[in-house]
């Protein structure tokens, strides 16, 4: 088979400045040439490559993990909900496989298990602490910016690759995610493997590639469901229209891919649908105890359209809407809300996508260098498009999944342009996208004015100038041109960069966390409004409640237990510290808390603070018991469980919304003597009449009533008669 390769790139200076034209994949050794060793291999790289594109990537590589690892154990256990599944998995293989929050196997989190495996190994090696549980997440960032990089670099230049590797490293968004514990650094992680190899297989036309590719997303899947097929659209029609085999060839690919895809992916989920229910936990996030039904509704047609039965609240409901989960539109990823999280290159990444595919009008069907736009652009696009308009639960994080797109096509676009600077359009093209990192990075700096202010005008003017000499790129010097470049990177992520420092120096807990300084994530939708962001509370009640707590969190709202208000610390020595009104969501900050219970012992969006008396209380006897104590909603009975090492179940799953277990199911539990402590407070818990809430009062007008300190717990071996 004949493999087609696009021409090679001209342009002045092109091999001096940028190295060799990629005019083919890399060369492997030659009949008769010696095979150098591993180290001397992995030093130098490329045997065509100059010199320091090697070095430089191990330094880029580096550079990341070293500013990926710094401060990781100030966000403590990070996301308690995902903490105490990777607790459990370490203790137990049936919650490791299911991916149970408790290892009495009661209730799965409201995600597959794939994201918490990693962690549970790397618990069981090191033991259970902030490094064990967030340092494979680290390693996860490392390896999407080095798949980045091997990416554009296959097909463009070692400057374009080590930029765009840049740019997804100090990506604020990338910096926080790579550092917790949610789903979404494993989801970007594939997504990019997945990318990279379309590309390989849009090279050669192998069908190996295409089915690697169906495997990543497989995994994907088992790591954040539906999110994981966004980009099957794009990728499926770039390589049925530009792979360079016949067309029923391609088509006999994609049937190998989408085969491969649905058994990496739906190997699992078979086996969960078919063990018995009554042998097996109840699949968190679900109404009728189905993974099918938690992947098509609440975690996936529910997400799109706000109709998620069990959750917190709706979305906005279409274009402009506005909800809880913040205004949707086509300038969502723009917004207070979103724009300094991902947005600081999003519109010179569209402009670069753009001048690629008119630079590649004319190549043949089969140009690599055009598909790579296509995949990497298309991926870009579809998740855009998708995260703007989805009118479901929606949080600032998941945009992390953007980064590597962007990323990508930021770095082939720029190097690109710059091969073919010597043309007007495309000099003015690359200046243009400068001009936009440099005019947005100052609109998103000047959200947050007292946040270095002088860095804004930095950005500004430094772009501005090295616009004007990229306009002229082709014309002067190379020394002037460079320069010119240079000072134009520097000024697209001067923003980004001080945005992910300051990610960097804080810790972050709790089920909505932000990147960048205070005020950088200012949350709008439903009571919003002047001083109603992320980190200072909503600034309204939830329909049907008061909508205040006092500073002790004490104050109910019409929820079991108590209302929405702030939270509390999740690790020993943290301090929490409370909004005092409002909502209280967690802005992202170490001891921020979330919709707390009654005493504040506990919260919807983060764990609960747990005193050594408490403590203390729950070790009595706890080997007896199959869980030391039950409470409502997931994150209350994770910082439970997290502060002893010992099960406990949470009732109705994240919300406290699950029907499991029925009432029935808790009496008889308890009168087997399988559960020790009740403990007041909690999530939502259903409203009144779901199970939740009857399992409450049915406790609290039975058993023994125990306080130690702030927190209440009702013993269900006493009764209250006692």
């Amino acid at each position: 088979m004949t493999t087609h390769y696009d021409p090679p790139t001209t342009g002045h200076g092109a091999a001096a400045d940028w190295g060799p034209p990629p005019t083919a994949p890399p060369r492997g050794p030659q009949a008769g040439e010696p095979r150098q060793p591993f180290v001397r291999r992995l030093w130098r790289g490329r045997p065509e490559d100059p010199r320091w594109v090697r070095p430089a990537l191990l330094g880029l590589l580096a550079t990341t993990l070293v500013l990926y690892v710094y401060n990781l154990s100030a966000s403590g256990y990070a996301n308690s909900f995902y903490s105490a599944a990777v607790q459990a998995g370490s203790r137990s293989w049936k919650a490791f496989f299911f991916g149970s929050l408790d290892a009495g196997n009661a209730i799965t989190v409201d995600k597959p298990p794939a994201s918490l495996w990693p962690m549970e190994l790397s618990v069981r090696v090191f033991g259970l602490d902030s490094w064990a549980i967030l340092a494979p997440e680290v390693l996860m960032g490392v390896a999407t910016v080095a798949v980045v990089y091997a990416a554009v670099r296959r097909r463009f230049s070692p400057v374009a690759g080590l930029t765009a590797g840049a740019v997804l490293a100090l990506t604020p968004v990338a910096a926080l995610m790579f550092r917790f514990n949610n789903p979404d650094a494993m989801l970007a992680l594939l997504m990019s493997v997945a990318c990279y190899l379309v590309v390989r297989g849009l090279e050669d036309g192998r069908t190996k590639w295409l089915v690697w590719a169906g495997v990543a997303i497989g995994f994907a899947f088992l790591a954040k469901t539906l999110q994981a097929f966004l980009i099957l659209p794009a990728l499926a029609v770039v390589y049925a229209v530009c792979a360079p085999v016949p067309l029923r060839k391609r088509f006999g690919q994609l049937a190998a891919a989408t085969l491969a895809l649905v058994v990496s992916g739906g190997w699992w989920v078979a086996v969960v649908e078919l063990w018995p229910a009554s042998s097996r936990p109840y699949i968190g996030g679900s109404q009728n105890n189905s993974f099918l039904e938690l992947t098509f509704g609440y975690n996936g047609l529910g997400r799109l359209n706000g109709e998620e039965t069990g959750s917190v609240g709706g979305g906005g409901g279409g274009a402009g809407g506005s909800g809880m989960w913040g205004e949707t539109g086509w300038d969502r990823m723009f917004n207070s809300e979103i724009g300094g999280q991902i947005s600081w290159l999003l519109p010179s990444a569209l402009i670069l996508l753009v001048a690629g595919l008119v630079a590649t009008r004319k190549a043949r069907r089969t140009s690599v260098t055009r598909a790579s736009f296509l995949v990497w652009g298309g991926s870009l696009l579809m998740t855009t498009v998708v995260f703007s308009y989805m009118a479901g639960i929606f949080h600032q994080y998941y945009t992390v999944a953007l980064a590597p797109y962007l990323a990508a096509v930021v770095g082939m676009g720029a190097g690109l342009l710059w091969e073919r600077r010597r043309q007007p359009w495309a000099s003015i093209a690359l200046a243009a996208s400068v001009v936009a990192a440099a005019a947005w990075g100052y609109v998103l700096l000047n959200r947050t004015p007292d946040y270095l202010p002088w860095l804004k005008w930095l950005v500004l003017v430094g772009g501005l100038i090295a616009a004007l000499g990229l306009v002229f790129a082709g014309r002067i010097s190379r020394r002037l041109a460079l320069g010119a470049a240079a000072v134009g990177l520097v000024a697209a992520l001067a923003g980004p960069t001080a945005y992910t420092l300051s990610t960097l120096q804080e810790g972050h807990t709790g089920s909505i966390v932000t990147a960048g300084p205070a005020g950088a994530s200012m949350m709008g939708g439903r009571g919003g409004g002047p001083g109603g962001g992320m980190r200072g509370g909503f600034g309204g009640g939830m329909p049907g409640g008061q909508g205040q707590r006092n500073q002790q969190g004490q104050q109910g709202n019409g929820f079991p237990g108590g209302g929405f208000g702030g939270g509390a610390a999740t690790q020993p020595g943290q301090q929490g510290q409370r909004n005092g009104n409002g909502f209280g969501f967690p802005g992202g900050r170490t001891g921020e808390g979330g919709m707390g219970g009654a005493g504040g012992v506990g919260g919807l969006l983060n764990g609960a603070s747990v005193s050594s008396e408490a403590e203390k209380l729950l070790a009595e006897d706890a080997s007896k018991y199959t869980w030391v104590a039950a409470s409502v909603g997931s994150q209350n009975a994770a910082g439970y469980q997290l502060a002893t090492g010992d099960p406990v179940m949470a009732i109705g799953g994240f919300n406290g919304t699950d029907p499991s277990p029925t009432p029935a199911q808790f009496k008889k539990y308890v009168e087997e003597g399988r559960i020790h402590y009740f403990i007041a407070g909690g999530g939502m818990g259903g409203g009144n009449g779901g199970s939740a809430s009857q399992i409450s009062s049915w406790v609290q007008s039975t058993f023994k009533k125990v306080t130690v300190g702030s927190a209440t717990f009702y013993d269900l071996t006493r009764k209250a008669s006692d």
